[in-house]
C-alpha cells in the first residue's frame, strides 16, 4: 500500500470528522467543523473505516521533491488537448472537499492516473467517465505550499 498525501488542513478536518463520527469529539469540535453524526449505523461505519484507511498511512504536508513530476502533493497545471486554457489543482486526497481552498484531483481518478508520473511538457490520454478519450498535457508541477504553487 502506498502512502496517502494530505495537506495539514485535510488531516485536521478528517481527524475532527472521525472524532464526531465515533462520539469522541467535544462540542467545540463539532461546532467548529460543522460535522454531524451519521445516524445510520452502516453508513457511519463505512465512513469511519474510510477515514481510518486514509489516516493510517498518511503523509501530512511533507513536500514532494521539486522535480516537476506530477505526483501526490504537487500542484499541477494541465492543458486539455488543443485548448489554450489551463487548469490548476492539487494532486491529492479529494475525499468530500477541496483542500484548503485549492481544487483537488485524486491520483486514483482517471485524470489523476493519467498524469501521475508525467513530466513537464508530456502529453497523455485517458478515458473520461463518459467514455471519451481525452488528451491532457502537463504544463507544470510544483510542491503544494511552495511560493510558486499558485492556483489559476
Amino acid at each position: 500500500m502506498t502512502n496517502t498525501w494530505l495537506t495539514p488542513g485535510t488531516h485536521q478536518r478528517l481527524t475532527a470528522e472521525l472524532a464526531v463520527l465515533t462520539g469522541t469529539a467535544d462540542a467545540a469540535t463539532q461546532e467548529a467543523h460543522g460535522f454531524t453524526r451519521i445516524e445510520d449505523k452502516d453508513a457511519r461505519e463505512v465512513r469511519v473505516n474510510r477515514i481510518q484507511e486514509i489516516l493510517r498511512d498518511a503523509v501530512i504536508g511533507e513536500a514532494p521533491p521539486d522535480d516537476g513530476i506530477a505526483e501526490p502533493g504537487m500542484v499541477v497545471t494541465v492543458r486539455y488537448g488543443d485548448d489554450p486554457d489551463t487548469e490548476t489543482f492539487l494532486l491529492g486526497v479529494r475525499d468530500r472537499a477541496d483542500s484548503d481552498g485549492v481544487p483537488v484531483c485524486s491520483p486514483e481518478s482517471p485524470l489523476g492516473r493519467a498524469i501521475l508520473g508525467a513530466e513537464q511538457g508530456e502529453e497523455r490520454t485517458y478515458t473520461a467517465p463518459n467514455g471519451r478519450t481525452l488528451r491532457v498535457g502537463l504544463v507544470r508541477a510544483v510542491p503544494y505550499g511552495s511560493e510558486t504553487a499558485e492556483v489559476s
